[in-house]
């Protein structure tokens, strides 16, 4: 960071370091990361919370004993095999109805992500509002409610600080994902254009974490400027994760509901 002022590498348009003019603009791989884990939340937060008020709501308890150890079997999956399914299997699917998908490409790694973190909304999601205490159900029916109208009046809102810690968390872990991105996004970081094409989620794109891994493969001298950029971007993931994980933890304790 002492070579490459901290301004240029903010707000530089272009991430190149590897190359005979390198430069070094981290904002390009903090947007490929932010594609991705957007595209994954956009699959994983309603199918999540669709999981978690099913099994805690609706689910008969043999069901939902059962139902809930194998939703959470998705997350023992090596996200290495999430990948290469991306690549070799939704990709082709994907390119026969939308024109102009590459092979390596944002969307099909940002829908397998939603996949792979799916189960941290669900469960810790499930969790939260099956915590929701017995008294406001029993109360909101006693008023004449209806089971939906006392799942998304009552209940809900009573689980609102654990629904939206999960999916804080869930950000987090998107953020921080690496095999998955860096076999089927590809290792290509667009530069960012005023016109915005450079967010178009058909192409190829490059994360932080897909950076890291092609650096630490040896495509660069040991201690050299090259080098020690996988340690800058190390350390912007690690402090966009900590700010995530310290607005999970703030969320929860200011909109906590109190019980007596």
């Amino acid at each position: 960071m002492g070579t490459v002022p901290i301004w240029q590498f903010l707000t530089d348009t272009e991430w190149t370091p590897l190359f005979a003019n390198p430069q070094y603009g981290i904002l390009v791989l903090i947007s490929a990361t932010l594609l991705t884990a957007a595209i994954a939340l956009s699959v994983a937060i309603p199918l999540g919370l669709m999981a978690a008020i099913y099994l805690s709501e609706y689910a008969p308890t043999r069901l939902r004993r059962w139902l809930k150890p194998a939703l959470e079997i998705l997350a023992g999956v090596p996200t290495v095999v999430y990948g290469y399914f991306a690549l070799l299997f939704i990709t082709p699917i994907l390119q026969t109805f939308i024109p102009g998908l590459e092979t390596f490409n944002a969307l099909s790694a940002g829908l397998i992500m939603g996949i792979a973190i799916l189960p941290t909304i669900a469960s810790l999601s499930e969790d939260a509002i099956y915590a929701v205490p017995q008294s406001l159900r029993q109360g909101s029916y006693a008023l004449g409610a209806m089971k939906r109208e006392t799942v998304q009046n009552v209940i809900l809102p009573a689980a609102l600080s654990g629904i939206v810690a999960s999916c804080i968390l869930a950000v987090a872990r998107a953020v921080g994902e690496t095999m998955i991105v860096t076999i089927a996004a590809g290792q290509n970081p667009r530069p960012i254009t005023p016109d915005l094409s450079f967010l178009d989620p058909r192409l190829a794109v490059q994360t932080m974490t897909a950076f890291i891994v092609q650096v630490s493969l040896g495509d660069a001298p040991v201690n050299s400027i090259e080098y020690q950029t996988i340690f800058a971007v190390g350390m912007t993931l690690f402090l966009i994760t900590l700010g995530l994980n310290i607005l999970s933890f703030w969320f929860v304790n200011r909109f906590r509901e109190k019980y007596e």
